[in-house]
């Protein structure tokens, strides 16, 4: 589908330049010669030549994987079983075995196309590539391989969101710094922030944490051997701090005044309940199958993920309907949110290219095919119960406490 409205060249530039030049190689950009692999939708054509453009420029390689629109409900209404399950071992593994980084974009002309197909077929197809994972992650842990998550608007997703394709695209801009003369200076400034919200986080030796608030009352352990992680190039835009706790640990109950898009499906009215680290009750208001048949797919009932924004960093204001963005907002009470699913292996303060599955396992580390970033907007105060016994807030009316 053609989309009628495209910003500026002007912004594209800009916005090609810090996904290549500083979101890359965790804020410090490509170096020549490297690989980079470039994964764009056709909506999105104008950022994929801006991007190609730019890694040429840089002196690196692109290798793309361009998709075509509006193809996919009729793959899975047509594919079988045996056709979901196929996993084109040989040619992934020679893929990730060649890039030393990626970035991908995402921008869709229908956010429904997927709705009504059967999510089992959809988890099947998940679950036949998890290898791609496991392989990106070891070349990641490994400090040969980053990657950077970024948007590009089209009509269909501004209109999910309630607002016209140019105030859309006005939320990118914003958020992403391209209005400024130097959008990666101003990242940097962001980074900064993050570092020194991190350090102080980290400092506190933090044994688990108490969220309560409208619609939550939920208690996460961290667990030993955690940090917090912020910035790092990973997505842009981020302005979160998280960490990837003991899944063991969490219990209590969180609901979620953000919807959620997953796997072409809008669902809303999330309510989670979680016992000794299990979703053990589950529900919404709209599209609850999609989640109940995520929820079920092997340790996507788990926490992987627990995440803050400060009020006070994010210029995004506006609800986009999507999770890169909405998992960033601000407004009155920053946000917070939770990953079902996979954990993060930076979050542990040694070198995890030196941790075997089995240590993974024993220190609570979730591993899925899954993770999926559910998002809470509403007013909660963080307490974090320290190793000492001391108890701290931490964070409260959407901003750090420090």
């Amino acid at each position: 589908m053609a989309n009628p409205y495209a910003p500026p060249a002007k912004i594209l530039q800009k916005y090609a330049q810090v996904l290549v030049n500083f979101a890359l190689n965790s804020g410090s950009g490509v170096k020549k010669g490297e690989v980079v692999r470039l994964i764009v939708s056709e909506c999105a054509k104008p950022l994929y030549v801006e991007l190609r453009n730019q890694v040429l420029r840089s002196g690196a390689i692109p290798l793309t994987t361009y998709e075509p629109d509006d193809v996919s409900r009729e793959y899975y209404q047509l594919a079988n079983k045996n056709q979901l399950k196929f996993f084109p071992s040989h040619y992934m593994r020679g893929l990730i075995d060649e890039i030393d980084h990626s970035i991908a974009i995402i921008s869709e002309s229908d956010k429904h196309e997927l709705e009504g197909i059967d999510p089992k077929k959809i988890m099947t197809r998940n679950i036949a590539f998890k290898p791609v994972k496991d392989w990106r992650d070891a070349k990641e842990n490994a400090g040969k391989f980053t990657w950077t998550l970024a948007l590009y608007g089209t009509p269909a997703m501004a209109k999910e969101a309630s607002l016209s394709p140019a105030d859309y695209w006005a939320q990118i801009v914003k958020a992403c710094f391209l209005d400024e003369p130097d959008p990666i200076a101003k990242w940097r400034q962001v980074f900064q922030e993050n570092d020194r919200l991190r350090t102080k986080l980290n400092a506190l030796k933090i044994d688990k944490l108490h969220i309560k608030g409208v619609r939550v009352d939920l208690r996460v352990k961290i667990g030993p051997g955690r940090k917090w992680l912020g910035g790092g190039g990973r997505n842009i835009p981020s302005f979160e701090v998280f960490i990837s706790p003991d899944w063991r640990g969490t219990t209590g109950h969180i609901e979620f005044n953000q919807p959620l898009y997953r796997y072409g499906s809008l669902i809303e009215g999330i309510k989670l309940d979680f016992q000794d680290g299990l979703v053990i009750k589950s529900s919404a208001s709209k599209n609850y199958s999609v989640l109940k048949e995520m929820i079920a797919t092997k340790n996507a009932d788990k926490i992987g993920e627990f995440s803050l924004t400060d009020r006070r960093l994010s210029r995004i204001d506006k609800f986009m309907a999507e999770t890169l963005f909405d998992e960033n907002i601000s407004g009155p009470y920053g946000n917070t949110h939770i990953a079902l699913g996979s954990a993060y292996h930076d979050s542990y303060t040694a070198n995890p290219a030196k941790v075997s599955k089995a240590k993974w396992e024993k220190m609570g580390f979730n591993n899925s095919v899954v993770h999926t970033d559910i998002i809470s907007t509403t007013d909660r105060t963080v307490t974090a119960h320290l190793a000492d016994g001391i108890q701290k807030i931490i964070y409260r009316s959407g901003q750090f406490t420090f």
